[in-house]
């Protein structure tokens, strides 16, 4: 990861869900490297699934102040439990939890783009991975309202694991409906598993996950906004 250029940053610590998909893993290391360039801040990373390390085990040496960023799309249990929890059972004064990096108008802007490389269509579907959370749930109708905005197309949604509409019912009942193109614009961070089931859905396009096709300049982006209004946060309260 690029070195820190201001020692007087907060360490940045980029919690991802994880992944057994070396692409994904690879996506996010990447992600840390820009946000590092970005920020000029020491930036870390954790997973709360899968792989490590976890956000306890980094939080246990990591020097502080410590900005946690949420690696994720929108806000259910790994966000509200997994982070939230790891930072508190930290017992540190000097960790912060930023906002989740979704839903936000700049990633819709970046989805919206996608879209528009898609060529024309009759139909959008913002398929994301699924939660079991209703909280997560609205920040993904958010996203959709969000994209629709920037699109002026309708946006539906659909999920790739948890949650109905799946994506393949909800491209059927495009179709059904009488679109003849259907796109369906990817709500997933990185390459793996559930991008892989895209594929089959049935969509005419299925656009790139965000962390792709020049995507991660644009999202390392937006963690240099959590962490840019971190510090005006920090130094309007002293």
């Amino acid at each position: 990861m690029a070195p820190s250029s201001n020692s007087g940053a907060p360490t940045v610590l980029l919690v991802a869900h994880g992944t057994r998909d070396p692409r994904g893993v690879a996506a996010i290391g990447d992600l840390a490297d820009a946000a590092a360039s970005r920020t000029g801040a020491p930036v870390r990373v954790a997973f709360v699934d899968v792989l490590g390390p976890t956000p306890d085990e980094v939080l246990a040496d990591a020097p502080g102040p410590v900005l946690v960023v949420p690696v994720f799309l929108a806000s259910g249990f790994h966000v509200h439990t997994d982070v939230r929890g790891a930072a508190e059972r930290s017992g540190r004064a000097d960790v912060v939890v930023a906002p989740a990096l979704g839903p936000d108008p700049a990633l819709a802007r970046l989805l919206a783009d996608r879209v528009a490389e898609a060529g024309p269509c009759d139909a959008v579907i913002l398929a994301a991975a699924g939660s079991s959370d209703l909280r997560a749930i609205a920040d993904i109708e958010t996203a959709a309202t969000q994209l629709a905005e920037h699109t002026g197309a309708a946006v539906s949604t659909a999920y790739v694991a948890t949650g109905t509409p799946r994506v393949p019912d909800a491209v059927q009942r495009a179709r059904a409906a009488g679109a003849d193109r259907v796109v369906v614009a990817t709500y997933l961070l990185a390459p793996g598993l559930f991008h892989s089931r895209l594929a089959d859905a049935g969509a005419d396009v299925v656009t790139a996950p965000l962390l792709s096709a020049g995507g991660t300049a644009r999202v390392a982006d937006l963690v240099a906004e959590r962490h840019a209004a971190h510090l005006d946060s920090a130094r309007s309260t002293r």
